[in-house]
């Protein structure tokens, strides 16, 4: 009993001298000319790819399903019939998650062996390929080509899903650190309706020009290959893991544009010591440890509630709640890519409340707005033919969720998970979040049309359930950590488990 009492003195001892240190020194308050051309080179090239990829298939779904049956009818002089090449399509569309799950589970192997910023340039081998593969697939009449390309860009996107969030977090001014983390999403929205814009028919959606759409997946790729280079690894992984505290002293002067970083380095080098004090963390430690556990089950829910809020049964309606409002086929198609545009705007506003508000504060308005909105569309969408009137009211709940999902649950999980662990257990954590987040939009993608055909309208009561369980366990579990060092954050996870 007295070591139990000495262990939580000594735990809350550490977290008051910490919150001296962030007292004392002066903290970074706005991102430098060096800290923006560090977040732009891994992010364009790094989060561009996961969204990019994630919509690119849905506009030119026609001509690729027309590029199967013409590839099937080449290599068995047989056309496909109607189920085979909706088959071929859906494999090409979930292999692309299967990719992200296997990178996502490279992550804690990459960051370590690699580094950060090492591991997001290497990490370019796999689009070259994929690209490579994609574009000749039609040339060589084989869709086997295409497959293997959406999984290797898959395998690109879930690794950057881990390390650029990772990169970003740590490079990152602590009063900042929020900011920045959300630039991640950001790209990630922006990318999905540049892919979305160039499907259009009047852009690369033609018969001829298709397989063009995935060779801009190169641009990104280069942007990063001919910046990255001039940046540094992060701090963080320098002192930690190569031990070179010179190194990340000149890191952080770049970074920061300023020889007054001892702040910094001093919180540092307090985390590097109580790493250094125990094992290196594994899988068994992650689980079997409290004051790790807790923090990798936060991680897990609140990846979970991303991918299972439903924000993509509301993109997959959007389209009829428009017709259904009176819209033209092509209106209908416009207002989607309006719900695009106000996806990256709300992010934006995201980006500026962040470190204002919480994370832990937007992230339980995002959710209870969109189970609130889950259940409006519910009954708009089933009354709308006896009352049409909320066939228009239902555009507005669509809007709405869009708005409340840009907020919090799109944004938040990405950088969230990086600011409950230390050095040693991030990589890890990280790894094991990542694979569960791209596992569950496997999931959705697989089961989503097989429930809207048996539920209808009423599909959207399962997200409503969804989010109303991510909502009371944010509001009980989730702790705010703005403002707060990451070593303050786990010292009150120590505290806990004691």
């Amino acid at each position: 009993m007295k070591n139990l009492h000495e262990r939580k003195a000594h735990g809350e001892k550490s977290t008051k001298n910490l919150q001296t240190i962030n007292k004392e020194e002066k903290p970074a308050k706005y991102i430098t000319n060096h800290l923006a051309f560090a977040i732009a080179a891994s992010a364009i090239g790094s989060s561009f790819q996961h969204g990019y990829n994630t919509g690119v298939m849905n506009i030119p779904q026609l001509l690729i399903q027309k590029f199967i049956n013409e590839s099937h009818n080449n290599q068995h002089e047989d056309p496909a019939s109607e189920g085979t090449v909706t088959f071929i399509f859906s494999i090409l569309v979930s292999i692309f998650c299967i990719g992200g799950m296997c990178g996502a589970f490279m992550t804690a192997f990459v960051a370590e062996k690699c580094g950060r910023k090492g591991g997001l340039l290497l990490n370019n081998i796999f689009v070259f390929c994929a690209a490579a593969l994609i574009i000749t697939s039609k040339t060589y009449q084989s869709y086997e080509m295409f497959i293997v390309g959406r999984f290797l860009i898959g395998f690109n996107s879930g690794l950057n899903a881990g390390l650029a969030p990772m990169y970003l977090s740590e490079i990152s001014p602590l009063q900042l650190r929020g900011t920045v983390g959300i630039v991640y999403q950001l790209v990630i929205t922006i990318s999905i309706f540049i892919s979305q814009v160039l499907g259009l028919p009047s852009f690369l959606g033609t018969e001829k020009l298709w397989p063009l759409l995935f060779a801009v997946i190169l641009v990104p790729s280069l942007f990063m290959l001919l910046t990255l280079p001039f940046c540094p690894e992060s701090p963080k992984y320098t002192l930690f893991t190569q031990g070179k505290d010179d190194c990340a002293r000149k890191a952080l002067i770049w970074l920061r544009e300023t020889n007054e970083v001892q702040g910094e380095m001093d919180l540092m080098r307090a985390e590097y010591k109580s790493v250094k004090l125990v094992p290196k963390v594994a899988l068994y430690d992650l689980w079997h440890n409290p004051a790790l556990r807790t923090p990798l089950i936060i991680s897990v829910v609140i990846m979970l509630s991303q991918q299972l809020s439903g924000i993509n049964a509301a993109f997959f309606f959007s389209n009829d709640i428009f017709l259904s409002a009176g819209l033209s086929r092509d209106s209908a198609l416009n207002a989607t890519l309006g719900l695009g545009i106000i996806n990256v705007l709300m992010t934006l506003i995201s980006l500026a409340l962040i470190e204002r508000a919480g994370r832990r504060t937007l992230h339980l308005v995002g959710l209870g707005g969109m189970m609130t909105m889950t259940i409006l569309l519910t009954i708009c969408l089933a009354w709308q033919k006896n009352v049409p009137l909320l066939s228009y009211f239902s555009i507005v709940c669509m809007i709405t969720f869009v708005i409340m999902f840009a907020i919090g649950p799109g944004p938040i999980p990405w950088f969230f998970v990086q600011e409950l662990f230390g050095q040693g257990a991030r990589p890890l954590a990280t790894s094991i979040a990542v694979t569960v987040n791209w596992a569950a939009n496997f999931i959705v993608g697989l089961g989503f049309l097989p429930l809207q055909n048996i539920l209808g309208v009423y599909t959207f009561l399962i997200f409503t359930a969804f989010l109303c369980f991510f909502w009371l366990f944010t509001f009980k579990y989730v702790p705010e950590t703005k403002n707060k060092s990451i070593e303050e954050i786990t010292a009150l996870f120590r505290l806990k488990a004691q």
